[in-house]
């Protein structure tokens, strides 16, 4: 055990036990100790209240173990203080105590409304915690300051982070809690954007369902340990262990050095060299992607309303998706659903003159899913007006036109591309293992092949399942997400000379928004559609959420919107 690990379950054992007091003496207040101490047969209010303070003390330490002292992190510890509180109300009065009367846990809706007087009393409790756990660490500090290294010394193991996507920052994450606070080893991560983005609401924002920046994350917030540079990487040199990184155009190159290199850099659009689809097409990878696509579609709205000509106005009003994938179809629902609620306000625009039409080159949509659910979704749909051009390819784009193989045309002003991804280019000059899109080949435990030091996840690698005939790993968050952790710990087995773990995870499930409050799922090999998969959608990727603030913001935007129709002012 750690002397930082140490210091924590202290801590949070001291501040458990004093928030357990408060607790108890509230419940007390209301008569509800004397009732919980009746219950569970214990002879005296002395030994429920013992018991009560034990529990809730052992609650502090597990929760310091868990949690761990952020600098500063007092919104993300109370956050995780009432989320804390929350389990303990599901783990003592619905379980615990049951289990002390020889019963098994009643967590039966009636038993849960039963206790429901007393999950104030657990939030209460989590959040101090919480709170106290941040104080009392911060001024044990200030008393007692750890060891840190000069300014003038030099950390005795370099960990580089290339990408600040899901697996970067989960990588980042899981180092910082494996090395607190010790001085030998410097983490650092090198992204383009400062913040982490939550890419399956990407198209609600888009479609002016969410407010752009309640779905990002800053990554300084999420990583305070880890040294961060707001930067493009230039140049990779494994040889000298070194990579280039600039900040802008403006500012020199700065050279960065690592003992051991992680490759996070993701994926970018694929354009396969269609002639005018780069120039023409709309993307949805970044948040300026969909802000972008979200004032072009309000903008061809408004002049649409006062368009006289029949066949420019609807031009301007047919919008095509190339691609039928998760992310095609989510975005035509999701624009579907936004030109609908705001048609209101553009009363020259004539219903039947607006057109969305989704090209894919299969002969299904959504090849992810099983045919069944795939089926289902293009029914509803095909029902609620979409068009579907399917076994056909975009050839190419003009300002004014798609093109399609089939050498038929769509006349739009609007293309937004989703149909090919390619790993980050820069990966092209390393010397190591490509697979044929230019992605890294990486061997189980993550490390890429013909290079020393050099770890790869995410988008950006082929990682073969051992479980699954060496077949790759899917590019989703979910596997993203436990990719970097992993390639973590092997980083810290291989610091200390022991053999690095091969990735092992099977995909929990599968979910896709269809717009109008459908959606169709597969969770461990169970099918669900309509009102409740989309519930399912919202709820699992709402939890989802980094940090208890970004989770009440969109929270607040999905109220609103279901009330209001969405927002049309023009940003740029």
């Amino acid at each position: 055990m750690t002397k930082s690990l140490r210091r924590d379950m202290i801590a949070g054992g001291l501040v458990g036990l004093v928030s357990g007091f408060v607790f108890g003496w509230a419940m007390n207040a209301q008569g509800m100790m004397v009732e919980v101490t009746g219950q569970i047969g214990l002879s005296s209010a002395g030994a429920g209240w013992g018991l009560h303070l034990l529990i809730l003390a052992l609650g502090g330490v597990a929760f310091g173990a868990i949690f761990r002292y952020q600098p500063q992190g007092y919104a993300a510890s109370l956050s995780n203080g009432l989320l804390f509180g929350l389990l303990a109300w599901v783990a003592i009065p619905l379980t615990l105590n049951p289990l002390l009367l020889g019963e098994g846990p009643t967590w039966s809706l009636a038993e849960a409304g039963a206790a429901f007087p007393g999950l104030i009393g657990y939030l209460l409790y989590g959040g101090l915690t919480g709170l106290g756990f941040v104080g009392l660490v911060a001024q044990y500090l200030r008393l007692y300051p750890e060891t840190e290294p000069t300014a003038e010394s030099e950390p005795a193991r370099r960990v580089l982070i290339l990408g600040g996507g899901y697996a970067g920052m989960s990588a980042a994450q899981r180092l910082e809690q494996l090395y607190a606070r010790d001085p030998d080893l410097e983490i650092t991560l090198v992204s383009q954007s400062n913040f982490l983005l939550f890419t399956p609401m990407l198209a609600e924002v888009a479609a002016s369902a969410l407010e752009a920046q309640h779905i990002s994350t800053p990554l300084r917030a999420v990583c305070p340990r880890t040294r961060f540079f707001h930067a493009a990487v230039e140049a990779i040199d494994p040889a000298s262990q070194t990579v280039q990184v600039r900040a802008n155009s403006f500012t020199p190159v700065k050279t960065v050095h690592y003992d051991q290199l992680v490759l996070a850099l993701g994926a970018v659009p694929n354009f396969y060299d269609l002639p005018g689809l780069e120039a023409n097409a709309f993307t949805l990878k970044t948040l300026q992607d969909a802000t972008e696509l979200r004032n072009h579609v309000i903008s061809l709205l408004e002049r649409a309303d006062a368009e006289q000509n029949e066949p420019e106005r609807r031009r301007l009003l047919t919008f095509v998706v190339a691609g039928a994938g998760f992310a095609g179809v989510e975005i035509l629902a999701s624009l579907f659903d936004m030109v609908h609620s705001i048609l209101r306000f553009y009363p020259e625009i004539p219903r039947d003159e607006l057109r969305f039409i989704l090209v894919h080159s299969q002969s299904r949509i959504l090849p992810e899913l099983t045919p069944e659910l795939a089926a289902y979704a293009q029914r509803k749909l095909e029902n609620r007006g979409i068009e579907f051009v399917l076994g056909v390819r975009v050839t190419g784009a003009t300002p004014d036109k798609v093109q399609l193989n089939d050498d038929s045309h769509l006349p739009t002003c609007t293309l937004i591309w989703t149909a090919g991804n390619q790993p980050n280019p820069l990966l092209k000059t390393l010397p190591g293992e490509l697979d044929r899109r230019g992605a890294v080949v990486t061997d189980s435990a993550l490390r890429v092949k013909g290079l020393t030091n050099v770890w790869a996840v995410g988008d950006c690698a082929v990682i073969p399942d051992v479980d699954n005939e060496n077949k790759p790993f899917p590019p989703t968050a979910q596997h993203a997400l436990r990719e970097g952790k992993v390639v973590a710990e092997n980083i810290a087995a291989v610091l200390h000379n022991k053999s690095p773990k091969p990735f092992r995870f099977k995909t929990i499930g599968l979910l896709v928004s269809l717009g109008h409050r459908t959606a169709a799922a597969e969770i461990f090999g169970h099918r669900f559609s309509g009102l409740l998969a989309w519930f399912m959608w919202r709820t699992i990727y709402w939890g989802k959420l980094p940090g208890l603030e970004k989770k009440m913001r969109v929270a607040i935007d999905w109220t609103i919107d279901l009330f209001f129709p969405r927002d049309i002012v023009l940003t740029k």
